[in-house]
């Protein structure tokens, strides 16, 4: 059973929200940039993430479950840009997207692998694809109170093992949210504080575990890399404001 979207938006409005999306969404855009021009789906319920590209790609779509109920999303300047979609079946042609994130999706499909097929099938030759999902090991897999806390939680070798199977080569994986999962202004206003402290002393213990896989016609066993995404986390701005002087 998923979350409904009254929760998520509640969530993703709150303090604690919103530095989670900065996080994450600063891993999506130090791994693709801009994504200038390219075509990017957001599944699950990516809106908070999505929002970092701005007016960049050329189309950007938020697919989101019947079962969280309705969602209106609004790419900038483009109107409404989220459509409910079934599990796993989505409504778009093969090949459509460049570019695709998974959040809050994979830990409550029922079926895990089909869910996998159906981005296969809508992914581009060539295109990426990025998973990020509740870390096992972590502790916001059993943060109850947050959306990270629900459904099946994940560990790397698992995402890279659905993926393998699924004709999909891994590239890059790495780790986030170190932070603790409670609302507090000491823990969100220093985000990007303990995402450095994190990586250096519990690399393994982030709360979300982001994978980035390249489709493959045919994906060897054992593909891809276990680097991480990046080599030093930072905030994600707002598509269009200033840049965060880099220190």
């Amino acid at each position: 059973m998923r979350q409904d979207a009254v929760t998520l938006e509640r969530f993703y409005a709150s303090a604690l929200g919103r530095a989670v999306s900065r996080v994450l969404a600063g891993k999506l855009t130090d791994l693709w940039g801009d994504a200038a021009g390219l075509t990017m789906l957001g599944l699950g319920y990516a809106p908070p993430v999505l929002e970092v590209f701005g007016n960049a790609p050329s189309r950007i779509v938020a697919a989101i479950p019947f079962e969280h109920g309705p969602v209106s999303w609004s790419a900038s300047g483009r109107g409404n840009a989220s459509v409910a979609v079934g599990d796993p079946r989505l409504p778009f042609p093969d090949a459509l997207f460049d570019r695709v994130i998974v959040l809050h999706g994979l830990e409550e499909t029922g079926d895990p692998r089909a869910y996998l097929r159906e981005i296969w099938r809508i992914t581009a030759p060539e295109g990426r694809i990025v998973l990020a999902a509740a870390n096992r090991a972590g502790l916001w897999s059993r943060a109850t109170q947050t959306p990270f806390g629900q459904g099946r939680p994940w560990t790397r070798s698992q995402l890279s093992n659905l993926l393998a199977g699924g004709l999909f080569q891994v590239t890059a994986s790495s780790s986030a949210l170190y932070m603790p999962p409670v609302n507090l202004g000491l823990v969100t206003s220093a985000a990007e504080g303990w995402e450095t402290i994190g990586r250096m002393f519990t690399p393994g213990l982030g709360g979300v575990v982001l994978i980035e896989a390249v489709k493959r016609l045919y994906a060897p066993p054992n593909g891809g890399a276990a680097a991480p995404v990046t080599e030093r986390m930072r905030l994600a701005r707002p598509a269009g404001a200033a840049r965060r002087e880099e220190h």
